[in-house]
């Protein structure tokens, strides 16, 4: 065990186990462990560092902006907080919208649980297996009993459909129209194994929720800010012009630094007045000026690149021996294995100089800097159909022992 792994199983919670591996360094899409040994990563902080590492725009911006002033509390205006909730308004395509900044994904949807709640209405209908967070609010509308079973109760109010499923979501909302606040959903569900709502789910859940006047909320914590080839993963299944009342947001938001967003129409956010909601550390200048960064990257030709990258990447590992397919969109993809030894590929791709994780028994998740070149993506297509190989022929020769 190195000195940094023993030094984290020493002193740290055991919340997360202990890791084997300590990274000291990164560059573009290679990070570097302390005995100097390179990865690709495919993982990108769990889809967090959308613009690699050490990206010279934004350590330039970071760098500038803690040296001028790096905390100001909500007590006080700054530069990059408004010019990146201008920014988000604009891509959103609703001027009257309102942004409210926080720290991560788990604190975004914090914040639209009670927006939802500020409705009047008691019931919230949020997806089964989705994932949304593990602070207690974010927790209750979180559709994994497993997560929630050990903190019960948590907050009540949460019914569970079966995602995409909108025959079950009508017959939800029928028993009492008038009281559901919200529903909520990830557009793609990353930790459930990267499953895409089924085509047409979106627009037809817009249509059930503007006849009862219901909030519809995606969290876009994982799928949005490119990450899909779009900015918004919504905008693949909504029609132009048609979105949701309110967005969450985190992770690539930042690049690395830690930002989360909510995004609500002009009369969803009018909910929050003085006093209602806050955060210490949202908006705070550095990552913001990080997050001007991220949006001033992603143009149209930067967001039809994530789409063509992920396409040739998707086609490449589909044709990998034990892959049965890959779904997802852009960056966003999960390869949907033959049996389940998906963990023991993320194992062995630290051996393969490759990060892979596995959020399900066998599915291989893959999120990578949107900014991976070509070359780098085919030598990590590669590396993982090594690790495929081997982690099935271990996997296999282990049930022929036993």
């Amino acid at each position: 065990m190195s000195e940094i792994v023993s030094g984290w199983q020493a002193a740290l919670m055991g919340n997360y186990g202990t890791p084997t591996v300590a990274l000291v360094s990164g560059t573009g899409s290679t990070v570097t462990d302390e005995d100097g040994r390179e990865y690709l990563d495919l993982l990108a902080g769990i889809a967090v560092n959308s613009l690699g590492y050490a990206h010279p725009a934004v350590v330039e911006a970071v760098s500038a902006q803690v040296s001028q002033l790096a905390h100001v509390s909500n007590i006080f205006a700054s530069r990059p907080a408004v010019n990146v909730a201008t920014q988000l308004i604009e891509r959103f395509g609703d001027p009257d919208a309102r942004v409210f900044f926080c720290n991560s994904g788990a604190e975004a949807n914090e914040a639209a649980f009670k927006l939802a709640r500020l409705t009047g209405r008691s019931r919230i209908l949020a997806a089964a297996n989705g994932f949304h967070g593990r602070t207690m609010g974010s927790l209750a509308l979180t559709g994994q009993p497993s997560k929630r079973k050990p903190f019960q109760p948590v907050a009540g109010g949460v019914e569970f459909y079966p995602y995409g499923d909108i025959d079950y979501v009508r017959k939800l909302v029928e028993i009492d129209p008038e009281d559901v606040a919200a529903i909520f959903l990830e557009p793609i569900q990353g930790e459930t194994g990267v499953v895409p709502a089924p085509e047409g789910f979106l627009q037809e859940l817009r249509q059930l929720a503007d006849a009862h006047g219901i909030l519809l909320i995606t969290d876009e914590v994982q799928t949005g800010v490119g990450r899909t080839g779009t900015f918004f993963a919504f905008e693949h299944d909504l029609a132009p012009g048609v979105r949701p009342d309110v967005v969450t947001m985190a992770k690539g938001l930042g690049a690395g630094m830690p930002i989360g967003a909510v995004i609500a129409t002009g009369e969803v956010a009018a909910r929050f007045t003085p006093g209602m909601h806050g955060t210490t550390f949202g908006g705070n200048p550095v990552s913001c000026a990080a997050a001007e960064v991220v949006l001033d990257t992603m143009d149209e030709a930067f967001l039809a690149e994530v789409r063509r990258k992920g396409e040739a990447f998707a086609s490449r590992v589909a044709a990998i021996e034990g892959v049965k397919e890959v779904r997802g969109r852009g960056l966003m993809l999960g390869a949907v294995l033959d049996g389940d030894w998906a963990a023991k590929a993320q194992a062995l791709g630290y051996e393969h100089g490759v990060i892979v994780n596995a959020p399900k028994p066998n599915v291989l998740r893959f999120t990578p800097p949107l900014v991976i070149a070509d070359e780098e993506l085919s030598e990590a297509a590669a590396r993982v159909e090594a690790v495929i190989a081997e982690a099935k022929e271990k996997t296999e020769n282990t049930e022929n022992e036993n």
